[in-house]
């Protein structure tokens, strides 16, 4: 019998889990009403899912677009791991809100006797593994496990979930990382550096260095795919003159999307360039660029004839009425040039930036080395809603460097940077909480 927290993380690290969560059940959570995950989208931080997608159906003869996510779902006890094949997360943007259903459905060995009922005082216990699976384990209020929960008073709130640390003092995702960062302030200079997709630090010598020498740093290899870098925690450095009353050299780029939609997408970058890019503007020949900055419903850029808007977003509410639209680049004429579908730029922000730690760093030229600051600005609890109003404020903007070089050639070479940014000094309209922590005083 599992009947320790401790004894639970144990089985559950057993098989692959690094993060642990509680989530205590209302009446309504069970398997046919679902499980409420919290009235915003940071729950798809903590889960891991297999990307959002759109599903129709017809309720009283009227078609409902709903986004959905597959998660990779097991229960596990003593002896086993059960998949559970039709587990998936769906996105209310309406409301807003996010539930979990078909956990118990074509399952051997689910908790039903504890999920079909709406008992008060259940417990779901949840284990994240970096391989993107999760791991359930369920009780009832008279089981240990919950009397257990109900006396652990100083586990932090993440969304709905409790997070539960892997010992009793390694005090969570934040502290480990707090204590992490702390250790490579206090190293100074540190050699410019990469990590291999091998476990191996190599040097690096290009100016971008300031991120992969932090990331190495902290053991996190470099990867093209949108996850949180270090336990949940997405990690942003930048670059500032000195640490004393630093100011940032430039905004921070949130990510860099590619459309999913539009012109942009549906025909491909060199009809897309050819339509709105520009002759280079320092005279390079047989060279087209797409740049400048759009901000929301401004007036279409000079060099392009492009303006940035939204298609099925209610400002006023700030809600998504259409989940199907996005963020958009119009033309003159209104045509769809490049679109960002709610579904794909959600994904991507809720799992990459619903925590994130924002730290000031040096360069030292030859040989290249980069220095932390002690000052870093922990930002917890955003909610795509949260972007999609800084978009519609301007305080978001799109920043893009796209360039195609060798256009009467065969194959023209195409480089694609298309980027969101936000001044430092706004980063913080983007999350409900936010704190500036010194490392220099912290004990943790």
């Amino acid at each position: 019998m599992l009947e320790k927290i401790s004894a639970l993380i144990g089985r559950m690290t057993e098989c692959g889990a690094k993060r642990f969560y509680a989530k205590r059940l209302a009446p309504n959570d069970n398997s046919k009403n679902q499980i409420y995950l919290g009235g915003d989208f940071s729950a798809l931080n903590i889960i891991p899912h297999q990307g959002i997608y759109t599903d129709s159906d017809e309720i009283a003869g009227s078609k409902r677009d709903r986004a959905k996510a597959r998660i990779l779902f097991s229960w596990v006890d003593e002896q086993g791991l059960y998949e559970a094949p039709n587990a998936q997360l769906i996105l209310y943007p309406k409301y807003p809100e996010v539930r979990m259903s078909g956990f118990l459905k074509g399952c051997r060995n689910a908790p039903s006797q504890v999920l079909k009922v709406r008992d008060e005082g259940r417990i779901m216990f949840l284990g994240v593994t970096d391989a993107g699976r999760v791991l359930g384990y369920a009780v009832d209020d008279k089981h240990p496990l919950a009397k257990e929960l109900a006396s652990r008073t100083e586990l932090a709130e993440v969304g709905v979930f409790l997070e539960i640390p892997t010992s009793p003092d390694d005090g969570g995702s934040k502290v480990q990382l707090l204590r992490k960062l702390q250790e490579i302030h206090h190293k100074h200079w540190i050699p410019s550096q990469k990590l291999g997709a091998d476990g191996k630090v190599y040097p690096y010598v290009a100016r971008n260095g300031g991120g992969y020498t932090l990331e190495a740093e902290l053991g996190i290899a470099p990867n093209g795919y949108a996850e949180p870098d270090f336990l949940g925690w997405e990690i942003k450095q930048f670059g500032v003159r000195d640490f004393a009353g630093y100011v940032p050299k430039g905004p921070v780029t949130l990510m860099t999307p590619e459309p999913s939609g539009g012109i942009y997408k549906d025909l491909g970058v060199t009809t897309f360039m050819n339509l709105f890019g520009y002759k280079d503007k320092n005279g390079i020949p047989d060279r087209l660029n797409f740049g400048g900055i759009y901000s929301y419903d401004k007036s279409p850029h000079k060099d392009t004839g492009l303006r940035l808007t939204m298609i099925g977003y209610d400002r006023e509410s700030g809600k998504i009425s259409d989940i199907e639209g996005g963020l958009a680049l119009l033309s003159r004429r209104d045509e769809i040039a490049a679109l960002w579908k709610f579904s794909s730029i959600m994904d991507h922000w809720n799992r990459k930036h619903a925590q994130a730690a924002y730290i000031p760093s040096m360069f030292r030229p030859g040989p290249p080395a980069y220095a932390y600051g002690a000052k870093v600005l922990l930002c917890e609890k955003t909610d795509f809603n949260l972007f999609l109003r800084a978009v519609a404020s301007g305080v978001i903007y799109y920043d893009p460097a796209i360039k195609i070089e060798g256009m009467s050639s065969v194959s023209p070479k195409t480089k694609r940077r298309s980027q969101f940014r936000v001044k430092h000094q706004s980063l913080e309209a983007l999350y409900q909480k936010a704190e500036e922590v010194d490392l220099l005083t912290f004990e943790g």
